[in-house]
């Protein structure tokens, strides 16, 4: 693998602010180059967003591997308990290969409209949306189904999701960190939710690549991962008639089908790429809207660097850099002593007090900032990582919701006794901040 290509490619991502958290590329089952944004770090899980819904298929794929599934079983006959008063025709009809290919008949993410039928029932508020389509002719990306998916396994099999996936899948690959996020009900998501490590990602990647085996085990049936990543249906451009070139050559089962390859994918840079003609995979966690732009950089930069090596001065200057990537803590004195109180717009106090080498932020719990550096904490159960710094009258701090994609840009006017609290990106389940501190995270997102 050539050095030069993966140095290409963070050039490019760097040129066009992309914003990425980690790194990893695998090449013939060797790993050829890693590397994490500090405060981010090689043993953190992060937050995949939907990438999630590629393992709630291989656990369908599992269960249908077992007997106690199939393609064609209906979801009003495995979660009868779940079906609407008055449900469509075509609600009865649904099948679990509908759910999988996301060709339920919607022609847009139910997801909203659902919980609002049925706020203690997703399963149930998705049946009684109106299906405007004839299933199995059209995909529109809708994240209710992946939820169904999940109930139906955990109804035939008797076990929970996570559970499942730890036995039969994580521990047997050396993941012991699989965190899930829950609904209010105590239920995986199931689209959504999933932290695990880049390094687990690309093990992931790696089990599809080797379809399905990992070392002398088979896991998961090497059909299962032959038909799951395959296109079954064609994706539409945008209303406008845009779309991006990697979301239009198909959807498989809860995967999209690549240029190259295949790819699992999650909302702000969460990326699982496979690619089988050069044995190559490539794990990505960040914090952007730019999944188009990554993929570009790696078809355009990464792979005509495959199987052409070059000097082993270019691959220490790679080696080098990956080992410098991060983000700059924030910039500003110290200004030992001072403190300020302040409100934000939602009528929280904000309090920031000095201690030695940083400060203590009061928002109803104590985060800890850094000067200089990055000072790590759990007031409510998850780590957030920050630093801090007085820019004249103003105290400015980031504070990373480190298992996630999200951070807050923290402003304190010691002045005006005012302050605002900034999501680079909000979080698409809830924008408390509270909330995403605490293990696990429980909650739906919020409905008008």
């Amino acid at each position: 693998m050539s050095s030069r290509a993966i140095t290409a490619l963070l050039d490019r991502l760097e040129a066009q602010s992309v914003e990425c958290h980690s790194l990893m590329v695998v090449h013939r089952g060797h790993v050829v180059a890693e590397g994490w944004w500090e405060p981010y770090s090689a043993q953190r899980p992060h937050l995949l967003y939907s990438l999630t819904k590629s393992f709630t298929a291989v656990a369908v794929g599992l269960a249908i591997a077992d007997g106690l599934l199939a393609l064609d079983d209906r979801v009003v006959d495995v979660l009868p308990d779940h079906v609407p008063d008055g449900i469509p025709e075509q609600g009865r009809r649904l099948t679990v290969h509908h759910l999988l290919s996301m060709t339920t008949g919607h022609d847009t993410d139910s997801l909203t409209e659902a919980w609002q039928r049925e706020p203690g029932d997703l399963v149930k508020g998705f049946l009684g949306v109106p299906f405007p389509e004839p299933e199995g002719t059209r995909h529109a990306y809708d994240n209710p189904t992946t939820f169904v998916l999940a109930r139906m396994v955990e109804r035939v099999t008797g076990r929970g999701l996570p559970e499942l996936l730890d036995e039969r899948l994580f521990r047997p690959m050396g993941v012991d960190h699989a965190e899930w996020d829950r609904v209010a009900s105590g239920a995986t998501f199931g689209f959504h939710g999933l932290h695990l490590t880049t390094e687990a990602v690309a093990a992931f990647g790696e089990l599809l690549l080797r379809n399905g085996r990992w070392g002398d085990r088979q896991l998961v049936p090497r059909e299962w991962v032959e038909l799951a990543t395959r296109r079954h249906i064609d994706t539409l451009p945008w209303e406008d008639g845009s779309g991006d070139a990697d979301y239009l050559r198909g959807y498989g089962y809860q995967f999209w089908v690549s240029r190259h390859g295949y790819h699992g994918d999650g909302s702000f840079g969460q990326q699982c790429v496979v690619v089988p003609s050069h044995d190559l995979v490539i794990a990505v966690t960040g914090g952007h809207t730019r999944a188009q732009a990554v993929l570009d950089a790696i078809w355009e930069c990464l792979l005509p660097g495959v199987d052409h090596p070059d000097s082993a001065r270019d691959d220490e200057i790679l080696a080098d850099r990956l080992r410098r990537l991060s983000f700059a803590p924030v910039s500003g004195e110290a200004a030992p002593g001072r403190s300020a109180v302040a409100t934000l717009e939602d009528g929280t106090t904000v309090t920031v007090d000095p201690v030695d080498g940083g400060w203590l932020l009061g928002f109803g719990f104590t985060v800890e900032a850094g000067h200089g550096n990055w000072r790590e904490s759990s007031p409510l159960g998850r780590p957030v990582v920050a630093s801090g710094a007085w820019q004249g009258d103003t105290f400015v701090a980031d504070l990373y919701v480190i298992t996630t994609p999200h951070r807050i840009r923290l402003e304190v006017d010691a002045v005006a006794g005012t302050a605002t609290a900034t999501w680079n990106i909000v979080p698409l389940t809830s924008p408390s901040l509270a909330s995403h501190l605490r293990s696990p995270l429980m909650t739906r997102p919020d409905v008008a």
